[in-house]
């Protein structure tokens, strides 16, 4: 079986806290990417979202544009408006070839959440899952049907958290709606990216790969710090860097046959963490990992 290894160019460059590389141009980003051994990117706000534009850029550099990161509001909006606010999102990923779409549900002020404590932030109630399930689903059949499958992120400070609500989001969907694995918002959320992926390992359509620092994990969770805080005192690494134990989640990949993606996504603050350094680590420590799991990695 065979993956392909990505990034994201969150290692450079934050959106969400511009702080955080916000002066590091695309260029650089997508000269790094390639230098340290990658073999496509996932879109980042410096982006162009112009098909015929971004063709070009990812071209010169011989870079996949793998996937990119959609603020979904499914909770609060019925399936037609959402599908039509996100349409020209996914026609962008059509246009370069990406099977899938990160769709995060950041409905209810996930944006505010990220800064706040991580014990306040938004949930589903119970009697509240089955209906948003439906919606979910019937939000992912049209995805589909349109050419990019939904691959939904568990995120920390959004109503699809922790582990359990993994498993409620599983419960109450259909096939269509792909989960996007990831070890390090499992590890954050207080969870067992390990006994997760065994429980749902079947959904996953793509995964992203971030290690946690145990010492900043345990310290972020009992001083009930907000994400950002805990991502600029440096609670995430590479895979390979940090406590998850890789091997064991890439070997269960391997035996249930995923093929697809595996993207490092470890935000850092690179003034403490260069990006080049950290993406090369990342790359050679995941690379390495996964043909010892039985992948076949592809350029």
């Amino acid at each position: 079986m065979s993956v392909r290894i990505g990034i994201n160019p969150i290692t450079w460059t934050n959106d969400d806290y511009p702080e955080l590389g916000g002066d590091t141009s695309l260029e650089t980003c997508l000269a790094e990417t390639k230098e340290a051994g990658y073999a496509g990117t996932e879109l980042g706000g410096k982006f162009p979202r112009q098909s015929p534009v971004l063709k070009l850029i990812m071209d010169r550099f011989g870079l996949k544009v793998v996937s990119g990161w959609y603020d979904g509001r499914c909770d609060e909006k019925d399936v037609a408006a959402e599908m039509d606010a996100i349409a020209p999102h996914l026609q962008l990923l059509k246009d370069m070839g990406s099977a899938h779409v990160v769709y995060a549900d950041t409905s209810r002020g996930r944006h505010g959440a990220i800064w706040g404590p991580i014990s306040q932030r938004p949930k589903l109630t119970e009697d509240e899952w089955p209906s948003y399930g439906r919606k979910l689903t019937e939000l992912a059949e049209r995805m589909a049907e349109f050419g990019v499958r939904m691959a939904f992120h568990h995120h920390m400070g959004t109503i699809v958290e922790s582990d359990e609500e993994v498993g409620l989001l599983m419960k109450h969907t259909g096939e269509a709606v792909g989960l996007l694995y990831d070890t390090g918002h499992s590890s954050f959320s207080g969870g067992d990216p390990l006994a997760l992926l065994k429980k749902h390992v079947k959904r996953v359509v793509h995964v992203h790969c971030k290690d946690v620092r145990r010492p900043l994990l345990e310290k972020a969770r009992r001083d009930d710090m907000s994400f950002m805080d805990a991502v600029i005192a440096g609670i995430f690494t590479v895979p390979g860097d940090g406590a998850i134990d890789y091997p064991s989640i890439l070997k269960v990949l391997a035996d249930n046959n995923y093929s697809g993606w595996l993207v490092v996504e470890a935000e850092q603050d690179p003034r403490k963490a260069p990006p080049l350094t950290y993406a090369k680590m990342g790359f050679n420590n995941l690379s390495r990992m996964a043909r010892e799991a039985g992948f076949t990695v592809k350029n």
